[in-house]
């Protein structure tokens, strides 16, 4: 059961991830076809060759976005899908799209996350003061706003410093630990044209000299929001053959959702990853000690060391010393977020999490510059959205 590795990334788009956007503003449907076009050029292959399209919500329209854009790409597609799982999404796009192409449903599927500014509306709507709330929801109805937002436990910083001191009770915190994370990610990001961090090495010291936002999470330890966008495209082996890269075949998956808020988790310091990434690795017959580099989905260091222990690494309780003993960047012996993750390259929307799939790929790929790896014929890549509600795992081998 599951794939059989027959549906591989063939090319890849991405915007440079910039803090303050100050080019020509294109809505979400144009940053989609742009997208498209330059992964089409990345693959060598057709726009007649896409027959389906996996998307995000977009600005431009409340429902049918997949119609939305098939017609303005001017395509018609076998399969349709939107994806909705937060930082997951972008790795949930790619499995799906991969089990879409190995049931003869469609050859070729496009997967693109736009997140540049849009046109200002002459007419903009109110204001919504939910946003303030990030991913916890106050709408009527919702156990959040009952049982959570009246007593502060809202969006992100909060849950993972929840987290984050749950884990300190149960197994200590090394500080440090935590902090190479951020700083070895930041080196790795400085070999990286795209990342908005490219020309800001830190240390261990700068990161626990930053501003505490959320205690025990300093501000360096946690995602810098951006504009960017990136787009993967997929194909079957006949398509793959024509391609002018080395195909990256999906060969595993998982996910796995637990509950939306830290209120519900039965334990906090169990991530959803653990069956996620099980799952992935029983797919594609391989093991955590196979696995020649991660790119963990890190909105926050907390994340990336959860993620290490969970996917089984290391044992629960022993990532602040894994990390320890290990070199992260690209030159090292375990290497992790080779292009700087989301703490080095930032996070541009829900194309953050889609840095991880395409770093995952170009590495495969060989086409890595600067920052190549050594043994780059696999990776492991997760995407987690919300608190740690739902991650996702996919598998990446070169043929």
């Amino acid at each position: 059961m599951g794939l059989r590795g027959e549906a591989a990334i063939v090319g890849v788009a991405q915007y440079e991830n910039e803090r303050r956007y100050a080019g020509e503003k294109n809505f979400f449907t144009e940053q989609f076809a742009e997208l498209t076009r330059l992964a089409l050029n990345d693959a060598g292959l057709h726009k007649d060759d896409i027959d389906g399209l996996c998307c995000t919500a977009i600005r431009e329209t409340n429902m049918f976005a997949p119609a939305t854009l098939a017609e303005y790409l001017g395509i018609h597609v076998n399969f349709a899908e939107i994806v909705d799982l937060g930082g997951a999404t972008p790795v949930g796009m790619i499995w799906r799209a991969a089990a879409a192409i190995e049931l003869g449903i469609c050859q070729a599927v496009i997967c693109a996350t736009p997140a540049r500014p849009v046109p200002s509306n002459p007419n903009p709507p109110a204001i919504d003061h939910s946003r303030v709330f990030g991913s916890t929801s106050n709408n009527w109805g919702s156990p959040q706003a009952e049982f959570d937002v009246p007593y502060g436990n809202v969006a992100q910083n909060a849950g993972y410093a929840m987290i984050a001191n749950r884990y300190a009770s149960l197994y200590g915190y090394d500080e440090r630990a935590l902090a190479k994370i951020a700083a070895q990610q930041r080196t790795n990001a400085l070999a990286n044209p795209l990342a908005v961090f490219r020309n800001a090495p830190i240390t261990i010291d700068d990161v626990l000299a930053s501003k505490m936002i959320a205690d025990p999470l300093h501000v360096l330890e946690i995602v810098m929001p951006c504009a960017g966008g990136s787009a993967v495209l997929l194909a079957n082996k006949a398509l793959a053959a024509k391609s002018r890269n080395r195909p990256v075949y999906v060969t595993g998956f998982g996910e796995h959702l637990t509950t939306k808020s830290t209120t519900y988790q039965p334990d906090m310091v169990q991530s959803p990853v653990g069956p996620a990434a099980d799952s992935a690795f029983t797919m594609a017959g391989k093991k955590p000690a196979d696995i020649q580099m991660v790119q963990p989905y890190d909105c926050y260091t907390v994340t990336v060391m959860l993620t290490l222990e969970d996917a089984g690494f290391c044992s629960k309780g022993d990532g602040a010393n894994f990390i320890q003993d290990h070199n992260l960047t690209y030159q090292g012996d375990f290497p992790c977020n080779t292009g700087g993750g989301q703490l080095g390259a930032g996070q541009a929307g829900l194309a953050g999490g889609m840095t991880q799939v395409i770093e995952g790929a170009i590495q495969v790929m060989g086409r890595a510059e600067e920052r190549q790896v050594k043994h780059h014929d696999n990776a492991l890549v997760t995407g987690t959205g919300g608190i740690m509600s739902e991650q996702s795992a996919i598998i990446l081998e070169g043929a």
